[in-house]
């Protein structure tokens, strides 16, 4: 349920779970963090998904299991956030719950039409993962972030824009060769340069 490929330094990891909504169980998130745990050899990393929903988060059935709050998230984001090359989260749909964390740790987020962008934790009675409120401030600002962890809001694709929660809209058709696209300087970069930029963004 989780596909990867590597081609010339780019690593693309697709959530393969449609059927689902892409939602997340223990064994995926587990699968996700080893692989991105790995991918410090790579130049960029794309993060996409397979149908109509980017990922729909936890699992509701792992999630009640104890999935909402397992540590893995943490692990996950933390993973990706720390990787020396691009990462790009090409969003093939809507994003929701935990699953926003993976986006948020990511350097770019590119989007389809339609998408919606929420993260109902607080309704659902737990804490968003620990780095995620930080991370999404940093984007969209404190007022913003609570409009939506707090609020209950749900982003619209527009909207997450012009908030700059995502950086571009792209056309189904075309995502996939965007994100590639947004890879080729780096690639053609000496590596201690690419990864050097990337260190004096942060």
């Amino acid at each position: 349920m989780i596909e990867l490929s590597q081609e010339a330094g780019v690593w693309t990891i697709t959530l393969n779970r449609p059927d689902k909504a892409n939602a997340l169980t223990e064994d995926m998130l587990r699968e996700l963090c080893e692989i991105m745990e790995r991918a410090g050899e790579a130049r960029a990393v794309i993060l996409t998904g397979r149908g109509k929903i980017f990922s729909a988060g936890a699992d509701l059935d792992a999630a009640r299991a104890g999935l909402a709050v397992s540590d893995l998230w943490e692990r996950l984001s933390g993973a990706i956030a720390r990787l020396p090359g691009l990462t790009i989260a090409a969003l093939n749909g809507t994003l929701a719950g935990g699953a926003m964390g993976m986006a948020l740790a990511c350097d770019i987020r590119i989007a389809v039409p339609g998408a919606k962008f929420f993260y109902p934790v607080m309704k659902l009675g737990f804490l968003p993962q620990p780095s995620d409120p930080a991370r999404m401030a940093a984007l969209i600002g404190p007022a913003r972030t609570k409009m939506i962890l707090m609020g209950g809001q749900k982003v619209l694709t527009d909207e997450a824009l012009a908030f700059g929660l995502i950086d571009r809209i792209v056309e189904p058709d075309d995502l996939a060769a965007t994100a590639r696209l947004l890879c080729v300087d780096t690639l053609a970069a000496p590596e201690h340069i690419a990864h050097g930029i990337k260190a004096m963004c942060h």
